[in-house]
Formats: C-alpha cells, sequence, structure tokens
C-alpha cells in the first residue's frame, strides 16, 4: 500500500516515482519453459507461510490457514488466476513462482501484459490489500488514515503543483478550513513545488496509520494562505450526495452531486430523487467527476430513479461476463443485474418501491476519476435508450470487476467480469469521451452554476453549443505537461462491487 506519489525530479507526472525495478519483480526470459505447475486452487488454499491464528471475523470460525510456505502461496495465486482471472489464457506462460521474492511480487505480473486501443495497458486493475485493512473499510466504510480531503497532482515531479479538489465537514481538513482549490505549498516544511525530501512530502500527503500529524502551508484561490497542523485519523466514506434545484431560465434543472456508491447512498439518493420530483424538474446533470465507483446495485438504483418506466421494464441494467470457464458456475440469470425499482436495504427499509424522474436524457458532469460503478450508469442508460450527455472529461475505463479473495492474510483484487449493457457493450476499456470537453473549475464551487462543467451543460440544456472556451482550455487532467494527474486514492475506491443482499 505504501506506493510512491511524487517523483524527486524531472519527467511527466501522474504519481509513482521512477526507478529500477527489483530483480524480484523482473520476470524470466521470454524464452523459458514453463515451469510452474497449475492445480486445483482448492488443493493449496490456507497454506501460509505465517499462518493466522484466532477467529476469522468473517466466519465466525477459526481461521482455515494450516502451516505452508511461500512456494505454496504463490502456487495458489498462479491455479486461482488460471480458474478465475477474466483473460486467464493471456497471461505468460514463462514466469516462474521462484524469481518473485514474495507472494505480492508474483501476483503482480499474473495478468495480461495486452493493452488497450490507446496503448494503455488493458488491465490497469490489479491490485492487493491487508485483508485486515481490507475488511475494515469494506465494512464500516472508514479509512485507516485520511485528513478527510481528497486532492488532485496536476504535476508530480518539479515543479510540482497539488491542488485540493474538496474537503468533507467536520474532517480534519474540513474543520482547519481547507477547501476547494486550495494548492499546497508546504508539507512538514518541505517545499511541495521544488522540493528534494520527497519521503517527507509522500509522509505527508500520504499518511499511513491514524494519529499522525503533519504541517501543511496552503493558498487559498483568494490568495490568502492557511497553515494547518493536521491529525490522520480514521475519517468515514461518505457518499457526498447533495441535491439542488437551479432556475435556468424558468426551466427547473436538478444538480446531484454524487460521490460514492456506499450503503449511505441509498437513502440520500432516494431523498434526493423526491426533491427533484417535488420540484418539476424537467432536466438533471449528475455530477459524477470524482465518483469512482462501489456498489452496483446502489448505480442500478439511481438509473432506474432517473429513467422512464418503459426504458427500464424488463430490460437488464447489466450483465457480467466471465471467462469460458464459467469459474463461479453462475446461471444466466445469476449473472444479470436489474433495474432495481425497490430498496435494496443498505440505509433504507428494504423492498419499498422507489421514485422515478421519468427522464428521457440526463447530462453527467465526468472525468477520469469518474470509474467502475459511475461509468455502468453512463452505460446501462445508454443500453435503454436514455440520452447520456457527457461533459467534462474522459471516464477512466473500467467495464471490469472481481471478487475479492483473501488467502493468509492478503486479499487479492484480480479481474474476473466485464459488465454489459442490455444492448451487450461493455468495450470502454479507453472510457467515455464526452461531448464537450471542459476543463474542472478549481476557482468555484462544486454545484455552483459559474463552475466551468456546470456552466457548459447549462448552456448546453437551454439549445446552446459547447462553448469555445470549454473547448480550448487545458483540463485538469491533462496537464501542460503532458501528464494525466487524477485524485490519489484507494483502488478499493475505484470499483464494481456485487450487491451480495438476497432477494
Amino acid at each position: 500500500m505504501g506506493a510512491l506519489i511524487l517523483c524527486g525530479c524531472g519527467g511527466g507526472g501522474g504519481g509513482g516515482g521512477g526507478g529500477v525495478l527489483p530483480v524480484s519483480a523482473l520476470p524470466v526470459a521470454s524464452g523459458a519453459a514453463p515451469t510452474d505447475e497449475i492445480v486445483a486452487s482448492s488443493s493449496v488454499a490456507a497454506r501460509c507461510a505465517a499462518p493466522r491464528q484466532g477467529i476469522d471475523p468473517d466466519t465466525g470460525a477459526a481461521y482455515p490457514d494450516v502451516a505452508g510456505t511461500s512456494g505454496d502461496e504463490k502456487r495458489w495465486l498462479r491455479s486461482w488466476t488460471d480458474e478465475t482471472y477474466l483473460w486467464y489464457d493471456e497471461v505468460p506462460r514463462n514466469l516462474v513462482a521462484a524469481n518473485y521474492a514474495t507472494p505480492v511480487d508474483y501476483f503482480a505480473v499474473l495478468k495480461t501484459p495486452a493493452t488497450a486501443p490507446s496503448g494503455r495497458p488493458k488491465d490497469r486493475f490489479h491490485f492487493t490489500y491487508d485483508t485486515a485493512a481490507y475488511r475494515q473499510v469494506a465494512s464500516t466504510g472508514v479509512a485507516t488514515a485520511s485528513y478527510g480531503m481528497e486532492m488532485a497532482f496536476l504535476s508530480a515531479a518539479p515543479p510540482r503543483e497539488v491542488r485540493v479538489v474538496s474537503a468533507e465537514p467536520g474532517t480534519p481538513a474540513g474543520s482547519a478550513g481547507i477547501g476547494r482549490g486550495a494548492k499546497v505549498l508546504e508539507v512538514n516544511g518541505v517545499d511541495v513545488v521544488n522540493g528534494s525530501d520527497v519521503a517527507a512530502l509522500d509522509a505527508g500527503l500520504a499518511p499511513i496509520a491514524a494519529g499522525e500529524r503533519h504541517l501543511f502551508k496552503l493558498a487559498r484561490p483568494d490568495g490568502s494562505t492557511i497553515v494547518a497542523s493536521l491529525v490522520a485519523a480514521g475519517v468515514r466514506s461518505s457518499p457526498t450526495v447533495r441535491a439542488r434545484t437551479l432556475d435556468v431560465g424558468g426551466h427547473a434543472v436538478g444538480y446531484l452531486l454524487f460521490n460514492d456508491h456506499n450503503e449511505a447512498a441509498e437513502a440520500q439518493l432516494i431523498a434526493a430523487v423526491h426533491q427533484f420530483k417535488d420540484d418539476g424538474i424537467g432536466d438533471l446533470v449528475i455530477d459524477l467527476r470524482y465518483n469512482g465507483g462501489g456498489l452496483l446495485s446502489i448505480a442500478s438504483q439511481l438509473a432506474y430513479m432517473v429513467a422512464t418506466p418503459a426504458a427500464t421494464r424488463d430490460t437488464t441494467f447489466e450483465s457480467l461476463q466471465f471467462n469460458g470457464k464459467n469459474p463461479f458456475q453462475l446461471s444466466d440469470d445469476q449473472t444479470r443485474v436489474p433495474f432495481y425499482g425497490t430498496t435494496r436495504g443498505y440505509s433504507t427499509t428494504p423492498g419499498q418501491p422507489l421514485p422515478q424522474l421519468g427522464l428521457a436524457r440526463v447530462t453527467m458532469l465526468t472525468g477520469p476519476d469518474t470509474c467502475s460503478a459511475s461509468e455502468s450508469i453512463i452505460n446501462s442508460l445508454r443500453g435503454v435508450g436514455v440520452g447520456v450527455n457527457l461533459v467534462g472529461g474522459t471516464t477512466c475505463g473500467k467495464p471490469y470487476g472481481y471478487f475479492p479473495q483473501d488467502n493468509c492474510g492478503t486479499t487479492y483484487f484480480t479481474i474476473q467480469f466485464k459488465g454489459v449493457n442490455h444492448q451487450g457493450f461493455g468495450d470502454y476499456n479507453d472510457g467515455f469521451a464526452p461531448n464537450c470537453m471542459v476543463a474542472d473549475d478549481l476557482a468555484h464551487e462544486l454545484g455552483d452554476p459559474a463552475e466551468g462543467r456546470l456552466a457548459a451543460a447549462l448552456t448546453m440544456l437551454r439549445g446552446g453549443a459547447c462553448p469555445t472556451a470549454a473547448k480550448t482550455a487545458i483540463p485538469l487532467e491533462k496537464a501542460a505537461n503532458g501528464a494525466t494527474p487524477t485524485l490519489r486514492r484507494a483502488p478499493i475506491r475505484e470499483n464494481r462491487l456485487i450487491d451480495t443482499l438476497k432477494g
């Protein structure tokens, strides 16, 4: 989890410092013969170099771990990958487990080397989590260490630029008066723009444990400065659902800010849609620019509440396509996610009918942090004939998902399915391009009609064209040095999480 965030010198940004790979992370020569045995993964599961003791909180029973070796853990990874990975037949056959220092190192290369049409890796979503830490985030929504603010790295190499895109009220950052658009000038006394002490900068920008205290100096958009001593805390992930109705030339337009598909979002989204119905909106703008995804059933509920009854009746929100081995032995019906028309019981009473706005079109504000379950909303509404216009930047391009799997205290995430809409489309590995490219306007608060992306959307809803300034602006996600900065957040926040509720 301790990935380097900033670069020490030169070159493009985008995070992840350069450097030479350790020998343990290098594959063997391409001509080597395959030597790793592939067996039934169940036959080598839970054979651990360091078996856990005690009770597994997920099952209430003793951990299944037995004494084994690192080699056993690697053999399980190779076999489990062969069984469940979506592109199992594209994994190089010449990888030798013994050439990798740890199971996590080995897992990092157990994926397809193919690229998307853009040239980006086809599989950019391979990652691991310490199981205990993952369990905490997944079950409680509480991050292990956070200030409660999201930061975008416009340049991760000198001259660096780090900006705050949002800060939640009541969090360490929000309580210190840090808000949208603030530029981080110093961390722990080190100059962010040109400082050479990368370790000190990383320590402050990405705290590891709650209780860590780091000193920040920031410049607000109005030119004033703020110095704040921030203590990292266990911050609960908020869906940040905010709804307001705007009068646009006598026409009621709803604006919905939605940042996270988590359990709390269910009740808040329903309340927002009821508000819009009461206000009689004729159009809706959904701001998904920072929404990395989450529960797929929440995405389905929101899509249902936006669309017309005819569009969602007897149609499919998303179908999950697995590899040809059908590794989880699911029936066609079990791979189908419907447009949920009732509450699921996450933060409401289950089984209650959902309201519907009955819209034939919707506008969404997007960017490179619009990912996974958020992209499902776009794709699935288009799949049933609802017009979806995108304003902002190209989305992240993740039509994939996984079932997290623990083995020996590490939870592994390997791509196991692709989501397709009612028409069978799901090939957007390079993301959805916007109808109107607009920079992320950090000088205005989200929801302000003057904010660049929202202003462009409102202009287009009034019958206008994509503003010329919006077309030519350098967007936040394509900085002048050619980097592609995005939010620095844990991979778990860019997900399709499958609904495990029954019924």
